[in-house]
């Protein structure tokens, strides 16, 4: 089969030919029909994370068609339509059993621990704690765009964050995870505020839901700004970027007993940022993580998705082919474009 294949962290990306993967006794290899781009994949290409041994197959945000079962696969055969959480969890553990998937002790991710889908094929083991069967509405590119960016910040915003109408929530970078924050929140009645240094990222925040928007390029005080405008600090925030000023802007910017949702990876140089530790405790702020959602989770975002209340396409940018990829994934650090890239040609 064809895979994007990187032999050294750093080095450019190959389109190669490779063997075709076997299921697991208790997974499934899927035919990949549609899979996204992410900045956490251009992370895993430049070695910030422990778990890829090389050589590698990045890719984790997918759909497509299970084409082979492990013996020990009860729920999922040959033909279903599927997508999967890109951490999977292996449905034993105390964190599993406790219904926290999203920290499984021996977490499954196709493209880090194992290889991914950016490939014509890709192997998911632990088929039936993870898969999630697609409704016949939606197509493959956009259950592709839910992938990692949409469930994180479903989950950040809706089971971490627990917003709740009418209150104000800071978004902080408005790229793909941004992006579905600030439109999961609009859905869910709260008052969303886009933060980023892009005119054009900030109007498309607009249309997604944005009831305000603060260009982080001009505006000196950001932390001011979003004090100012809800009168008295954001009732949750989240830093959608990943990134020493905007984890920090993201905290600082909370009223008293506000809930900060760290979404963007720190890794790297970034991975040990400052923090307003005096606020934290004199405001009882909350600081929390978002890694991904349980597969059980997805129901509750299916039905806001087919009720109309989201739009999880309308983030979707590029449709690009598999050799284009390898360009794609060195270029994700550069923030460029908008909406998210889906590979969809293999």
């Amino acid at each position: 089969m064809k895979a994007v294949l990187f032999e050294q962290f750093g080095q450019p990306p190959k389109v190669q030919t490779v063997a075709e993967p076997a299921p697991a006794p208790g997974g499934v290899v899927i035919k990949v029909e549609a899979t996204g781009l992410c900045r956490s994949d251009w992370h895993g290409w430049m070695g910030h994370d422990a778990d890829i041994t090389l050589p590698h197959v990045p890719g984790h945000e997918l759909a497509g068609v299970v084409v082979a079962a492990g013996r020990q696969v009860t729920r999922w055969k040959a033909g279903d339509r599927v997508t999967v959480p890109f951490v999977g969890g292996c449905g034993r553990c105390f964190e599993c059993t406790s219904g926290n998937h999203q920290v499984c002790e021996h977490q499954f991710q196709p493209g880090f621990t194992a290889w991914g889908s950016f490939a014509e094929y890709v192997a998911v083991d632990f088929a039936d704690t993870n898969l999630v069967r697609l409704p016949d509405s939606m197509d493959f590119v956009t259950a592709a765009s839910l992938g990692c960016r949409f469930i994180t910040s479903f989950r950040a915003v809706v089971d971490q964050g627990r917003v709740k109408p009418g209150e104000w929530v800071a978004v902080h970078g408005c790229g793909g995870v941004g992006l579905s924050a600030i439109m999961i929140a609009a859905a869910s009645g709260a008052n969303a505020i886009a933060i980023d240094l892009s005119d054009e990222k900030l109007d498309f925040a607009r249309k997604m839901g944005a009831v305000a928007t603060i260009n982080a390029s001009r505006e000196t005080d950001v932390v001011g700004a979003v004090r100012e405008l809800t009168a008295g600090g954001a009732h949750l925030s989240l830093d959608a970027l990943g990134h020493p000023a905007t984890c920090y802007n993201s905290i600082a910017n909370l009223r008293r007993r506000g809930r900060h949702v760290q979404v963007g990876l720190m890794l790297g140089d970034h991975a040990d940022p400052k923090i307003p530790m005096g606020k934290v405790i004199a405001h009882e702020l909350e600081i929390l993580g978002s890694h991904g959602m349980q597969a059980f989770r997805y129901e509750a975002m299916m039905q806001m998705i087919e009720a109309g209340k989201l739009a999880p396409q309308l983030l979707v940018g590029k449709h690009i082919s598999l050799d284009d990829a390898p360009a794609a994934l060195m270029a994700m650090d550069r923030f460029e474009g908008l909406g998210i890239s889906v590979v969809t040609r293999f």
